[in-house]
């Protein structure tokens, strides 16, 4: 039985069963997509016995032949990201199921409608990594996704997929299910370290660099995204070369986009890496279908809220980590937001800002400080409080957190437009420079917006108290 309703997760945007190859989607428009036998019944668990009919060294091989970039932000290929780890053991592996980017909701629905395939994924990692224990860390604010991850972990368990002499196989490999506790910063991979330790989830001081060389327990572990592991069981199957035949040269595969905001179809789609560009998929009828009641588009965030925000001039560039980076932004999490013409930049910017002043751990003083006043200028010139010179406070405030990334001397559109990615920072993690970016997104191209909001507050205050309230 199968369905292609949108209508699978409640409370949030759903999966869009568009055209085009699937990987890590295919069973999504079954109703029972997230049951032991919906996936025994369209393949689940091949995977992990292909992988297992080999070495470990050879799994790791065809992921690395493969190139399977991680999806969790960085881009990083997993195969080399693997190979870092010493010969140490205890080894670990941690899931990053802690998805909270503002936009990003394609690893809840991964979660929510096929745990087998992720707990399929896990497996094939940890036997290619010669381990035997898998912290799965789930954000704390995804109820449905835990019911789901725990109820198919106890199924896999019972079926001998997990736990003890996997399908009576000599391996032995355990996976544990932690709830998180809703905090942005753990999906940073040293803060969710400290945080599975039991302590604050702050970042750690870097060096170490890897927690492959020194990660939880200060033992080597690998910590990957739940997209990124959701690919081992079609790669084990079908094998690299048929995984390379999708996507570009330099990105194979595909990849899941969290498309929200102001389009006629916003949902999650999974889409060839590098081939499908922007503007196809805002517009075109067999994904977005084009922006909200024909308007036309002013700005939209390619990557999660941590992202430099794009215009109508990067339409045409391909969703590919390499040249996204090039035109001065990044894919990130896969989340894209789009603003129509009616969109209040000002406005917009306060609302991603807001969300990165509260969610600052406090530990660097540059972050802690700066996204605090980040947020309240913002707020000041909104209310209609603002200052000629508050602008070039908020560019100001942005070279402290961010140093380099804007010429504090010369404000103008010249300097705006050398703005370089990735930012440098003075902070230990990226949050403090992710606040940054709306920021001088907004500036660079709706300066005018600012500095109309600015002019209409000097106006009110140099109105006569009498005359403003019509009296003589």
């Amino acid at each position: 039985m199968s369905t292609h309703t949108n209508d699978y997760v409640p409370h949030a945007p759903g999966y869009v069963d568009n055209e085009g190859p699937k990987v890590v989607t295919s069973r999504f428009p079954y109703e029972d997509s997230f049951t032991m036998e919906r996936s025994l019944a369209t393949g689940g668990y091949e995977g992990l016995k292909a992988a297992l009919a080999k070495s470990p060294a050879e799994v790791a091989q065809e992921v690395k032949d493969a190139v399977v970039l991680g999806r969790g932000g960085a881009g990083f290929p997993a195969g080399i990201k693997w190979g870092f780890m010493p010969n140490i053991w205890p080894r670990y592996l941690v899931v990053n199921g802690d998805e909270s980017e503002p936009g990003t909701y394609k690893d809840r629905l991964l979660m929510e409608r096929d745990p087998h395939q992720l707990i399929e994924g896990c497996m094939i990692a940890c036997y290619a990594l010669g381990l035997n224990q898998c912290f799965l860390y789930v954000r704390g604010e995804m109820p449905l996704a835990h019911e789901r991850i725990a109820t198919a972990l106890n199924d896999a368990y019972a079926a001998g997929y997990v736990g003890k002499n996997v399908m009576d196989t000599d391996v032995s490999i355990d996976i544990v299910l932690h709830w998180g506790a809703g905090a942005y910063i753990v999906g940073e991979e040293t803060a969710l370290i400290e945080s599975l330790e039991g302590n604050r989830g702050q970042p750690r001081l870097k060096p170490p660099y890897f927690p492959a060389a020194k990660g939880l327990y200060y033992q080597p572990t690998i910590v990957n995204n739940v997209e990124t592991l959701a690919n081992l069981p079609w790669l084990m199957v079908n094998g690299a070369e048929a995984y390379k035949q999708m996507g570009s040269e330099a990105s194979p595969g595909t990849r899941m986009l969290a498309v929200s905001g102001h389009v006629k179809r916003p949902g999650v789609y999974e889409v060839e890496q590098g081939v499908v560009s922007f503007r196809e998929l805002f517009y075109d009828d067999n994904f977005c279908g084009g922006i909200r009641d024909d308007n036309e588009l002013k700005m939209f965030i390619p990557g999660g809220g941590s992202a430099p925000w794009f215009f109508e001039d990067q339409l045409d560039v391909p969703m590919e980590g390499r040249t996204v980076g090039a035109a001065g932004s990044m894919l990130g999490s896969g989340a894209l937001v789009v603003m129509d013409e009616t969109t209040d930049a000002v406005k917009a910017c306060l609302r991603v800002v807001r969300f990165f002043a509260r969610e600052s751990c406090g530990k660097c003083t540059p972050c802690r400080e700066g996204t605090s006043w980040e947020e309240k200028v913002l707020q000041r010139i909104l209310d209609g409080h603002g200052r000629p010179e508050d602008i070039d406070l908020l560019l100001e405030i942005g070279s402290n957190i961010s140093p380099g990334t804007y010429p504090v001397a010369a404000f103008g559109d010249e300097g705006l437009e050398a703005v370089p990615f990735p930012p440098k920072q003075t902070t230990i993690c990226p949050l403090g420079p992710s606040s940054v970016a709306p920021i001088t997104s907004a500036i660079r191209r709706f300066r005018d917006e600012f500095e109309a909001k600015i002019d209409a507050s000097s106006d009110d205050a140099a109105e006569p108290v009498g005359a403003a309230a019509g009296g003589h």
